[in-house]
Parts: C-alpha cells; sequence; structure tokens
C-alpha cells in the first residue's frame, strides 16, 4: 500500500495545478493539516501559558497566506488574523514581546502583521510593525553593520537571521518610504556573503563571530564548522522575499541578484542523484549518520521556484527544480486523512552556543531531534507546493500584457508613509479596493501586469493584449478627471480593431463618469446607462445576486455572481448581451475587427468581492474572475 501511495504521489508531483483525481493541491492539503490537525483550535497548540511570540507560526503564515491568494478562501486568512489578534489583545503592545531582548527572530512576525494592515486597513497591525521596526533601528551590529542574531549571542550573525529580519524590513522600507534602508538590506547579505562563502564549494556557513570569541567558531575566520541546510535555506527564502519590495531601479539590486545566482548554483550543485533532495549538512551526504531533510529541501525548492517564475535566475535551474518538488513529496509526505498529508523527517531545531552549548560539529547537527509537522517545515513546504503548483498552471501559456488603466481612474490618497499616491482598482492594492487577486489570476494564467497612466495610443497599447478601464473618474473623485473623448475613443477603437481585447468595468450612476464614456463604448453598440441597479442595504447580499445559466460561454463554471450599484446596458449590433436579469442586460461582450469588447457596469472583481472575506460561499465571484480570465486569453488566441 505504500508503494502504491508513493506512485501516486510522484505522479501528483508531475500532474497540474489541480493536483490527481479528487484530491486537493498539496499546498491546500498540507494547509488543510495545519487548520485542522496540527493547531485547530487553542492557539499554537499551548494550553499551559499564553505562547511567546515566535517566528515559527509566521512561517507557517507565510504560506497560508499564499494559499488564501490563491483560492480566496477566507478560512486561510482569518485563521492567521484571529491569532495575531490575540497578540495585541492590549492596545499599542505586542504580548509576550520585549523589544530589549534584541532577538532576530521576533520580526519574522512582521510579515504577516504588514499583510494584515494592507488587506484590512486597521492601524493596531500598523502601530506593531512601527514596534518591530523601532527594535531594527536600536539592534545592536557588528562593527561592519551587521545584525547581531540575539543580544545574548554578541557580534554573531546567523544565516537564520537575515530571513527572520530582512524580508519584513524591506517590505516596511517599501510602505513606509524609507528609501536609505535598502542599501542597508543589502549589506546585511552582502556582509554575511563575504562572512561566510566558502570560495570552493560557494555554501555558506550557518554562522559567523566576528569577536572570535565562542568555542564553535574559527580563531582565525570566526566561522563555525558546516553548512548547515536549513540555514541557507532561510537565506535564499530571504533573498527572493525582500527582491518583490527592493526597486528596480535600486543601484544595488543586481548586487543582489548575483548573490542569490551564486548560492542557488552551489546549492544545486549539493543535490542528491538518487532523490533530488538535500541533506541536513549539505556537503557530506556519505557521511555516516547524515539524513536527507524536509525542511531546507522545501526551501531550496521555494526560492528555486520563485526565482524561475521572477525571471531572477537562467532556465537551466528548472531540471533542479522539478527533481527537488518530486523529491520532497516522494521522500516527506504521507497521508494524514482526507485531502491532509503529513511532512516528516524536519530537524525540529539547530543553533550555536547557548545555555547547553551547542559545538557546531557534526555530531551535534546529528544529535538534534527529527520531526513531523515542524512549523518550520510545514509553513516552507506549503510555500514551495504553491509556487510549484502557480508554475503549472503557467505552462505552455504564451506570455500576454494586461494593461491596467491609471489614467481615466486616477484617484489618490495619502499613504501610511504620508505620501500621496494612486489608489483604486490598481494592481499593487491589497485592500478591499485593490485589483491584487485578479492580477495573480492573469499572472497564473500567463498575464504580465502593466499599468498605463496617460492617455491611451495606439503607440502605448501596441504591446498590451488586454486593456482594462475601470470606474472613470468623476469631479468629485480627482482633482483634474480625464474625461473619455473622441480623439483617446478612436485610439482605443482602433487598437480593438486590430486584435486588441477591451474590458470595460464602469460604475454606477454618481459614482462613475458614465455620459462621456459612452463616447467609446458605443462605438461597440454598448451604451451604459445612468442607473442604479441592485441597491444592496447591509448584509442583504441576496439583493446584489445574478444567476449565470448554465453553459454560458464566459463564465462556464460559475453559477451565481454579487453584483452591486451597477449600471445597465443597452445592447445594439455589433454588440451582444451576455447576462440578463428581470429584463436588463448586466454584461454585453462584442467582436469589433480582430478584437473583442467585454462590459460590465461595475468593477465587481475588486478584492472586497473575490478574496472570500466577505461574501457568503454561495456567491462565486473568484470562480468567475478565472473563467473570465481564461476568456480573455481565447479571445487574443482568436
Amino acid at each position: 500500500m505504500r508503494k502504491l501511495f508513493l506512485i501516486l504521489l510522484n505522479l501528483a508531483a508531475l500532474v497540474p495545478f489541480s493536483g490527481f483525481g479528487q484530491q486537493k493541491p498539496f499546498s491546500e492539503q498540507m494547509a488543510k493539516t495545519v487548520l485542522e490537525q496540527l493547531y485547530p483550535d487553542s492557539l499554537f497548540n499551548r494550553t499551559d501559558k499564553f505562547p511567546k511570540w515566535s517566528y515559527d507560526m509566521g512561517v507557517i503564515f507565510e504560506g497560508l497566506t499564499d494559499v488564501w491568494r490563491n483560492t480566496a478562501d477566507a478560512t486561510y486568512f482569518n485563521y492567521m488574523q484571529s491569532r495575531m489578534d490575540a497578540y495585541l489583545s492590549i492596545p499599542d503592545s505586542i504580548k509576550n514581546y520585549d523589544a530589549y531582548d534584541f532577538n532576530i527572530d521576533n520580526i519574522k512576525n512582521g510579515t504577516a502583521l504588514l499583510t494584515l494592515y494592507k488587506v484590512t486597513g486597521k492601524e493596531k497591525y500598523l502601530k506593531a510593525c512601527h514596534q518591530l521596526y523601532a527594535q531594527l533601528q536600536k539592534h545592536p551590529r557588528t562593527h561592519e553593520g551587521g545584525f547581531w542574531h540575539k543580544k545574548i549571542y554578541p557580534y554573531q550573525m546567523w544565516l537564520d537571521g537575515l530571513y527572520m529580519g530582512q524580508p519584513f524590513y524591506a517590505e516596511y522600507a517599501s510602505l513606509m518610504d524609507i528609501p536609505a534602508a535598502f542599501d542597508d538590506i543589502a549589506n546585511q547579505f552582502s556582509y554575511m556573503e563575504k562572512n561566510a562563502r566558502d570560495k570552493k564549494t560557494g555554501l555558506l556557513y550557518h554562522g559567523w563571530d566576528e569577536s572570535r570569541k565562542e568555542s564553535w567558531s574559527n580563531p582565525k575566520t570566526g566561522l563555525s564548522s558546516h553548512f548547515w541546510a536549513r540555514g541557507m535555506g532561510w537565506y535564499v527564502m530571504a533573498l527572493v522575499d525582500i527582491l518583490d519590495y527592493f526597486p528596480e531601479e535600486h543601484p544595488r539590486r543586481q548586487e543582489l541578484l548575483a548573490i542569490l545566482n551564486r548560492t542557488l548554483s552551489a546549492i544545486v550543485k549539493y543535490q542528491d542523484v538518487k532523490t533530488g533532495v538535500w541533506y541536513d549538512i549539505v556537503d557530506l551526504g556519505t557521511r555516516k549518520g547524515n539524513y536527507l531533510e524536509s525542511s531546507a529541501s522545501s526551501m531550496f525548492v521555494f526560492a528555486l521556484a520563485k526565482s524561475l517564475r521572477k525571471g531572477y535566475i537562467p532556465a537551466s535551474f528548472q531540471k533542479n527544480l522539478d527533481r527537488g518538488y518530486q523529491g520532497l513529496v516522494q521522500q516527506f509526505i504521507t497521508p494524514a486523512g482526507e485531502n491532509r498529508v503529513n511532512l516528516t523527517k524536519t530537524v525540529q531545531v539547530s543553533g550555536l552556543g547557548g545555555k547547553n552549548y551547542r559545538d557546531g560539529s557534526f555530531a551535534y547537527y546529528m544529535s538534534e531531534p527529527v520531526v513531523t509537522n515542524d512549523p518550520k517545515g510545514v509553513g516552507a513546504f506549503i510555500l514551495a507546493a504553491s509556487e510549484v503548483e502557480f508554475a503549472k498552471e503557467q505552462k505552455g501559456n504564451k506570455r500576454r500584457t494586461v494593461t491596467l488603466d491609471n489614467y481615466f481612474n486616477n484617484e489618490y490618497k495619502k499613504t501610511a508613509s504620508g505620501q500621496i499616491k494612486p489608489y483604486h482598482y490598481l494592481w499593487d492594492g491589497d485592500d478591499n479596493n485593490g485589483f491584487s487577486l485578479l492580477g495573480r489570476v492573469f499572472e497564473k494564467n500567463g498575464g504580465q501586469l502593466n499599468t498605463l497612466r496617460t492617455a491611451p495610443t495606439l503607440q502605448n497599447l501596441s504591446k498590451s493584449n488586454i486593456y482594462i478601464i475601470v470606474d472613470p473618474d468623476t469631479e468629485k473623485e480627482t482633482e483634474h478627471p480625464h474625461f473619455m473623448n473622441e480623439t483617446d475613443a478612436q485610439q482605443i477603437t482602433q487598437w480593438v480593431k486590430q486584435g486588441g481585447v477591451l474590458v470595460l468595468f464602469l460604475n454606477d450612476s454618481g459614482n462613475c463618469e458614465i455620459s462621456r464614456f459612452n463616447t467609446l463604448a458605443q462605438k461597440f453598440g454598448i451604451t451604459f446607462n445612468e442607473d442604479s441597479r441592485n441597491r444592496v442595504k447591509g448584509n442583504d447580499f441576496h439583493t446584489g445576486a445574478i444567476a449565470i445559466p448554465k453553459g454560458n460561454a464566459v463564465f462556464p463554471s460559475t453559477a451565481k455572481i454579487y453584483i452591486k450599484e451597477i449600471s445597465t446596458l443597452q445592447v445594439n449590433a455589433p454588440a451582444q448581451t451576455l447576462i440578463q436579469d428581470h429584463g436588463d442586460t448586466i454584461i454585453a461582450t462584442a467582436k469589433y475587427g480582430k478584437g473583442t469588447v467585454f462590459a460590465i457596469g461595475d468593477p465587481w472583481l475588486y478584492n472586497e468581492y473575490t478574496d472570500g472575506r466577505k461574501l457568503p460561499k454561495e456567491y462565486e465571484n473568484f470562480t468567475a474572475a478565472n473563467d473570465l480570465v481564461h476568456w480573455l486569453f481565447k479571445q487574443i488566441n482568436n
């Protein structure tokens, strides 16, 4: 039976995102284990006392956030939020956190707090982030400027610390507009590589002691004795995560990409030939007692997968990723019930020094307990599986550019940093008004996201395959609104005629400029009415319900959607009604020349109504988003 299960898992590692048979993707199965089996009710499975503020669950939160974004199942988001809220039950403080411990591990959960702030806008999460940043400002450093791992480990930098501190630091600096932070962040990786990299193997030693006082450190170099796999895993995960927020134009971004390429190149040289995964002590696979370790292997797979998706490393690494992920599934995944799995063979902890002195010897690393479903491994596996599953969705899809208008929709607001920046229906918006989830659906299907902040012309639309215009501004929404005019309409019409796919997400009368915008829409036989249908009061969601007939060409998987406060449509040739409700045309499409137009009187696929946190599950807006994206890409191909 065990052999049969391994064969099935092997096959599952090679099939598309949907998994095999009726099984869910492995990222969801592992997440389901977390919620239903590992930590279902009690806070982090601790009933004796309120638990420490610890990085362990923070790694799981990273994985659960990915699963939430992939599925729009708010169970995962709510799980993270409820557990973080427990630590913020006392205003303006984090329970069981002491900044003056100067423990870099304590920064890790800040990335979960930043997610919660960006999604909900609640100030309590940002205030907690300010506390963590304040620790970084005062955190003790080596003489050249590297963060100590902990106050109790003076003048020491460990690989682990880069993941614990730097992703939060980079994301916070991006949010709060602290440009000087990025040189400091780059320095941390540069210092670690300079001081800990072995020239012969390219691998990085677990720790470095600037003072040379620790007995685990080499008296000449200050280095520990071995290349610990999870330490290197933390390091490469940190690198790929900070690059999400490290400015594209920053002069040191290329330096970080070079470090990432050097480090991953070294790591794949020690990938086990037989299994595709990695040993706990990376370079000593043949030494007696060494073992294949799941958390580090998951981290390496995650870093390879995300780096390939983002274009940070050459495509030649794909073979290492494929072997690594197949090995993860074969070596470490076991069944745990319906749509649940376990992750085996994770070293519980490894460190250097301390009260029960850890001397950094091979014997020491081999003495630490190896367990099943340790949170550090579980979180890393969810991240790795999610990235691989995402890439499999993209495989075979031709890269297409999806451009979102930020000219006709051109609203601004003050950010957390005090700057005035564009917002409302934009790709980078994680809040209710953003399109971050819709953007992820486009990316999953091969889309490259773009934003157009100037008036549309044939030239600046020439590289766009899909152009989305959302909620054109009225005078009350922006100081100098850009109204649709005949010149702009002609440029867009010509682009559609040549094969462009135009998506019109308007709004109801009073919340959107309609009369001038019809200059464009009417060229395709569509007129937006200046009305407001589906006026929903409070949580009377049923008044915003629209049924989708079976067999609908655009929404084949969707039965019911939710749309509130919409403008209805009038339709003339070449446009056709796609969805009608009680005699009103709700959605229309048009073929025009070689191109296609899709029109609806609401921005309806923004996060508030796709992320699963607000709507009852009977409303399938996220499913509709997936259906629509598939259909739009087919129009390009046709």
